[in-house]
C-alpha cells in the first residue's frame, strides 16, 4: 500500500513562487535565508505555530498567537513583535502571496544568531529570528491513516514539556521513523505510564459505543483543534472523556481519528495491523468534521 502522511497536500505550482517573511522583510522563496549560526538551525532553540487560512480568515488566530506567546515565555524568549504585530505580519505575508483560502502558514521564532556555535543562550546576542512560510495547501489524504505503536514516549514535563511547540522535534521524528520502518504512516506514542497518548504529529481520539475518548492531555501538545473537538462534543451532546486508556481499549474502538490544524479530523483505519471499526471514516468522526467546518465558517 502506498505510503502517505498526515500533512500530505495537493501539488500546487504557485508554491514555487511564494514570498516568505524573514525578519520584517518579505522576499522571494529563493532569497529567504538565515544564518548557519542561527539558534534554531544549530540547536532547535525556538518556538512555532501552524495556522490555516479559510475564506480570507485565519482560523482561531487569537488562540494560536496566545499559545506562541506562552511558549516564548516558557523558554525565556522575547518575541520581536506584539500580538497585533504578529497578526499584521501574517496578513502582510498573505497579501504578498495573494492568498484567500486553502493556505497554511508556519510562523517560527528562534533565539537568533549566535556569536559562537555553542549552547548557552547568552551567545544569541542579535535578537530573535522570525520567519513565516506560507503555502497554498489543500489537504490530499486519499485514505485513512495507518498507525504503529512505537517505543518513543511523550515524556515528563521536566525533561521537555510535550505541551511546548518547540523547534526541538527529534523525539517525534524518531517516532515517525520507527512507524515508517514498521510500514505505517505515523506513530502512535504512549505516555510514561503506558497509556495511549498522541501521534508524532497530531492529537489522537477513539470512539467507543458512541463515546469520544482522548488522553488526559498531561503529556501531549495542547492542540487547538483538539480542544475545539472536545468543545464541539460537549455542545452537541456527544459524550467525551479526557482519560487514561490502553492499547486494548484502542484496538477495540469503533472509530479512531487524528486532529490537527492542517488536516482537521483525519480518520485512522489501522493500528498495529489491527483494523479499527470498518477501517473507513466512521459516523461520529464524520459528524465532528461537519460540526468543525461549521465552526470555522462562523
Amino acid at each position: 500500500m502506498e505510503k502517505q502522511t498526515t500533512h500530505q497536500a495537493e501539488e500546487d505550482a504557485r508554491n514555487e513562487a511564494i514570498q516568505i517573511y524573514v525578519d520584517g522583510e518579505i522576499v522571494p522563496k529563493d532569497q529567504a535565508k538565515i544564518s548557519v549560526f542561527d539558534s534554531g538551525f544549530m540547536l532547535g532553540d525556538g518556538v512555532w505555530e501552524g495556522l490555516r487560512l479559510y475564506d480570507g480568515r485565519w482560523a482561531f488566530v487569537d488562540e494560536h498567537i496566545d499559545r506562541l506567546f506562552e511558549a516564548a515565555l516558557a523558554i525565556d524568549l522575547k518575541l520581536p513583535l506584539d500580538r497585533d504585530g504578529m497578526f499584521q505580519a501574517l496578513e502582510a505575508t498573505r497579501t504578498a502571496n495573494g492568498m484567500e483560502s486553502d493556505a497554511h502558514a508556519r510562523l517560527m521564532v528562534t533565539r537568533g544568531v549566535k556569536v559562537r556555535p555553542f549552547q548557552h543562550p547568552s551567545l544569541s546576542r542579535s535578537g530573535p529570528t522570525m520567519v513565516i512560510i506560507m503555502e497554498h495547501s489543500r489537504p490530499k489524504i486519499p485514505r485513512p491513516i495507518r498507525l504503529a505503536t512505537v517505543p518513543h514516549q511523550r515524556g515528563l514535563p521536566m525533561t521537555q514539556d510535550p505541551k511546548l511547540n518547540s523547534h526541538s522535534k527529534l523525539n517525534c521524528i524518531l517516532a515517525c521513523i520507527a512507524a515508517d520502518k514498521a510500514g505505517a504512516d505515523e506513530a502512535l506514542m504512549l505516555d510514561v505510564h503506558g497509556f495511549v497518548n498522541t501521534t508524532n504529529a497530531c492529537n489522537f481520539f477513539i470512539v467507543r459505543k458512541g463515546e469520544v475518548w482522548t488522553s488526559t492531555g498531561d503529556y501531549c501538545m495542547n492542540g487547538i483543534t483538539r480542544q475545539k473537538v472536545i468543545d464541539l462534543c460537549r455542545a452537541n451532546d456527544i459524550p467525551v472523556f479526557e482519560r487514561n486508556f490502553s492499547l486494548v481499549d484502542t484496538y477495540g474502538a469503533d472509530e479512531a481519528f487524528l486532529t490537527g490544524t492542517f488536516g482537521a479530523q483525519t480518520p485512522v483505519s489501522e493500528i498495529d495491523g489491527r483494523t479499527i471499526g470498518t477501517g473507513e471514516l466512521g459516523p461520529v468522526t464524520a459528524r465532528l468534521r461537519d460540526l468543525y467546518k461549521e465552526l470555522v465558517a462562523q
